[in-house]
């Protein structure tokens, strides 16, 4: 198939498709009256390609995921290590997610006088109670004014 088929029937653009070629994420194909020719599996390794993008895998994690890749291969090693700290990220993802959330419904029904006093209630992150922490720290060192 042609790159612009290859690209329409992936929902890409063509450019994208020799980005994946050159950065040795698909297989170069071959070339007939100097037309790229991708055989039938590229279209499968280019969906796969733009699902992984999609969902957060960089690039490089990509090209390490598939190199060896056969339809008959069965997950190895390489790919449950891959997935392992894949899914450390998706549950960090998944908790700045609902903190995000919770910060934002909170918002909703802030009636707070100053966005000082509603960080203050709303208790936001780690280190904006440790700043309070040691701000308040500063406050009861006794002034040279007393």
């Amino acid at each position: 198939m042609k790159i612009g088929e290859l690209a329409r029937t992936a929902g890409l653009n063509a450019s994208a498709i020799r980005y994946y070629e050159k950065s040795g994420l698909l297989a170069a194909p071959q070339r007939l009256g100097g037309q790229r020719r991708y055989a039938n599996d590229a279209l499968s390794r280019v969906l796969l390609i733009r699902f992984a993008t999609d969902m957060g895998f960089t690039l490089s994690e990509i090209k390490l995921f598939l190199s060896g890749l056969r339809d008959n291969t069965p997950v190895g090693p390489r790919w449950k290590k891959l997935a392992t700290r894949k899914l450390r990220e998706v549950d960090q993802n998944i908790s700045r997610a609902l903190r995000l959330k919770s910060l934002l419904q909170n918002l909703l029904h802030c009636h707070c006088a100053s966005l000082e006093f509603c960080v203050s209630r709303l208790r936001l992150s780690p280190k904006l109670r440790h700043l309070e922490t040691s701000r308040m720290k500063h406050r009861q060192v006794p002034s040279s004014e007393e």
